[in-house]
């Protein structure tokens, strides 16, 4: 007898996690799998970082921190909202989090009724449409195809737009596709968004520090919308500190009151060493960032032109974040060896099974035409995965 909640069911289970999961299935059985599934850099947190987490274990930042944070990390990420992105928050408009997951969720789970519709641009992140469900909100997808740059026009959010309009989800540098918003692109979207006050933005911008085309853009750089702009952010990506769980978000007041009161329901405030560490990376040199992304964007070069070489896969260059979202629709009803490709996850499949290399099919992201894969990996296993999936999709008859 199944005595989940209807909540739970209608949840699906989390592709980037469950191809992880397959690829360490095989390489269990001793199968050589490269895996560019996982939105995770290959570094270590730099050492300046280890050492105050070191430190705050030493001076027993061992007890409960306040629900939204240490008010000393909130300084420093207000400090860094202000220095780096011309933004002024005061601290007690920040709020942390286990992870900035956790800071999409409680906005979420904060604003959205029953029936309430969120715009989410698609491709977009797995679990965006999965928080929706959880709040009882309904999905309102904008499909931007790869002739876009996976990036939705100002026509098509106006087009969105219905008196259900409570929240649009906005991603740059883009989980999937490594797309980009100008300045100029956002003004557009601003532009629509000035029309409809009920509308909140919630603006992840987890990939800040891994853009490839100069100063990061913020949409709550616009003063006409900024009181309705919530900012999500973290310490994952930038400061290769995924474990750490460490996440924000800055927003107005009213926001900030409601997700301390619903953390303070369900998790309480994030773990206080990993706070510690996060206050280090805000307050710290930055020359370890630049370093990672300096070879991201080696690795992104490399992969492009490697990929652009295989015949029959479209491939956009991205401009952000550690992925390559190519459309791969040209071999879909080809063939090898009784496998038939039926779409970008049936794909990811074959790749997985024939060339072992684990990436993740675009379904779950919003465009079955495509799969991703992250390149946060060495050149060496990144080339050597490339060359196998070129092998592989010549096979494809």
């Amino acid at each position: 007898m199944n005595q989940l909640s209807d909540r739970l069911n209608a949840l699906s289970p989390s592709a980037t996690l469950a191809m992880a999961q397959k690829s360490n299935e095989l390489q269990a059985q001793g199968i050589d799998v490269i895996n560019l599934s996982l939105g995770e850099p290959d570094f270590n947190t730099p050492d300046h970082i280890k050492q105050a987490a070191k430190d705050a274990v030493d001076k027993n930042f061992s007890f409960y921190s306040p629900v939204p944070g240490f008010m000393t990390l909130r300084k420093a990420i207000a400090e860094k909202m202000k220095n780096e992105n011309g933004l002024d928050y005061k601290s007690e408009q920040i709020l942390c989090s286990n992870g900035a997951k956790q800071s999409v969720c409680n906005v979420i789970l904060a604003i959205i009724n029953k029936g309430d519709e969120v715009i989410i641009p698609a491709p977009y992140w797995v679990s965006y449409p999965e928080m929706v469900k959880l709040a009882d909100g309904t999905n309102v997808f904008v499909n931007a195809p790869i002739e876009q740059d996976f990036k939705i026009t100002p026509a098509q959010l106006e087009a969105a737009i219905t008196p259900k309009t409570k929240a649009i989800i906005l991603c740059s540098p883009s989980n999937p596709t490594g797309s980009v918003y100008s300045k100029e692109e956002l003004k557009g979207l601003v532009d629509v968004l000035v029309k409809y006050p009920q509308v909140v933005v919630i603006s992840d911008e987890i990939y800040e520090h891994i853009s490839y085309v100069g100063k990061h853009e913020s949409i709550a750089q616009f003063p006409e919308i900024f009181d309705r702009v919530v900012i999500v952010n973290g310490v994952a990506k930038a400061y290769a500190m995924t474990g750490w769980r460490i996440g924000f978000i800055a927003a107005p007041q009213y926001i900030i009151g409601a997700c301390n009161k619903l953390q303070g329901q369900y998790t309480s405030g994030p773990c206080s060493v990993s706070q510690k560490a996060a206050e280090a990376a805000y307050t710290g040199t930055q020359e370890p960032v630049r370093e990672m992304q300096k070879a991201f964007l080696r690795r992104r070069d490399l992969a492009v032109k490697l990929m652009k070489d295989i015949d029959g896969l479209k491939v956009s260059v991205p401009e952000g974040a550690f992925y390559v979202f190519p459309d791969c629709s040209s071999f879909f009803g080809k063939s090898f060896e009784g496998r038939t490709i039926k779409d970008g996850d049936s794909l990811a499949m074959y790749l997985l099974e024939v060339a072992h290399v684990a990436c993740v099919g675009g379904n779950d992201f919003g465009d079955p035409n495509c799969i991703r894969l992250s390149y946060a990996v060495s050149d060496e296993k990144l080339a050597e995965a490339i060359e196998r999936i070129k092998k592989a999709l010549a096979n494809l008859k």
